[in-house]
């Protein structure tokens, strides 16, 4: 899995337990297939992801979800801005890239 997010890939980010899928911090509205060729995504168990309870997992918890967001945009800015560029040049690539800013 390419990440940007994190090279530990091996464990669940959120709870620890061994990866079981991968979570795209910035879905919906076709960026999906941004973030993945973009690498902003990171390792979580099913649990953490999208079958535990509600307060428990990323999906179908709108707080998680806009945090994932969130998160998912800030990583990618940090990965442009050690590629270069200042951090407002990384703020409207984004707007760019993925039509909106979640900050």
């Amino acid at each position: 899995m390419k990440s940007i997010i994190t090279k530990y890939t091996k464990n669940c980010m959120l709870c620890g337990t061994p990866t079981t899928t991968e979570h795209h911090f910035l879905f919906g509205s076709g960026t999906r297939p941004l973030a993945d060729e973009d690498g902003v995504k990171g390792p979580v168990c099913s649990k953490c992801h999208n079958m535990g309870k509600i307060p428990e997992r990323i999906h179908d918890n709108s707080a998680a979800e806009a945090l994932s967001k969130m998160v998912g945009q800030l990583a990618w800015e940090k990965h442009q801005v050690a590629a270069g560029m200042t951090e407002d040049e990384a703020r409207e690539a984004f707007r760019r890239r993925y039509g909106m800013s979640y900050l």
